[in-house]
């Protein structure tokens, strides 16, 4: 089938790769315009043009995806089908009544519509998620299903890893999709909820506003690609966290933030939380054992 694939980010990429393997390779890759990435704020394009590149595929960013010549240029590759994966941007008419448009959405809809359904997911403590393939409309991913698939989060699961297995889901069911060309099922009713980006706030964890256990879920839901912090007393900056536990402590805390032990315990409104691996200001990620041995004396 001839297709089209927009996307942006490396979730589409990684989709992109096994639909650039398939009998269903893109006549067109679009993407969003380059922009300023890592530590130099160099220009970089993104993830999805990267691989079209490497796939040998031809590639357009546009200003605006709703753009005259944006439209032009998904007219000139004639698709059969437009696929959709994490593009970032509204889509709207004519591109949406003009072509089949395919949408992976990795959530079990309606469960999750929005910016960010894995991290989302795993913040509320879910114990499944999975893979939507869905006629993109003009609502917030309210199209009807063309095929959905479950998996599992387990307690030791981060983003990284909900992310890398959802990956390879969500290229097999588009791959499905295309080759069987399934009857749309609305979705039902019931059971919506909305999966808003992520913002800076939800990236500061403050254990006097929130449990252990939610603490610990918000630090797997940002790793590894956003990451969560917390401030240290008396101005002594952020401590990224990328591992922690709910941990049993018998006995008061030296402190809210407990730096005597072999690991850092942190008090919250409910519960007591173990930092496992930290980044300290300026350094590299490491073991919080090894963190607090460098502070001792």
């Amino acid at each position: 089938m001839r297709t089209v694939y927009l996307g942006t980010s490396a979730f589409a990429a990684a989709v992109l790769e096994r639909l650039a393997d398939s009998p269903h390779r893109p006549q067109l890759v679009i993407s969003r315009p380059d922009s300023q990435r890592g530590r130099g704020r160099r220009l970089q394009p993104p993830p999805v043009i990267e691989t079209a590149r490497r796939h040998g595929l031809e590639t357009f960013q546009p200003a605006s995806i709703n753009s005259r010549e944006a439209g032009d240029a998904v007219a000139a590759a004639a698709p059969e089908a437009v696929c959709v994966c994490a593009f970032g941007a509204l889509i709207k008419e004519p591109l949406l009544s003009d072509y089949r448009m395919l949408n992976v959405h990795p959530s079990l809809l309606p469960r999750w519509r929005g910016a960010a359904p894995i991290e989302r997911a795993i913040m509320a403590g879910d114990d499944r998620t999975g893979v939507s393939i869905m006629i993109l409309t003009a609502g917030l991913d309210s199209g009807p299903i063309c095929r959905q698939s479950e998996l599992q989060i387990g307690p030791g699961d981060d983003y990284g890893s909900v992310a890398e297995r959802l990956q390879r889901l969500s290229g097999e069911d588009l791959i499905t999709v295309l080759d069987t060309d399934p009857e749309p099922v609305p979705q039902p009713e019931d059971g919506v909820t909305y999966a808003d980006k992520i913002t800076p706030e939800d990236r500061h964890l403050r254990p006097e506003q929130d449990s252990a256990a939610a603490l610990a879920l918000r630090i797997r839901a940002l790793t590894p690609h956003i990451g969560a912090y917390l401030e240290l007393p008396d101005g002594a900056g952020r401590l990224g966290v990328s591992r922690a536990r709910v941990c049993d402590v018998a006995g008061p805390l030296a402190s809210n933030i407990d730096l005597t032990g072999p690991r850092p315990l942190v008090r919250c409104t409910e519960g007591v939380l173990e930092l496992l691996r930290v980044r300290p200001p300026g350094k590299r990620e490491m073991a919080a054992e090894d963190w607090l041995r460098g502070l001792r004396p």
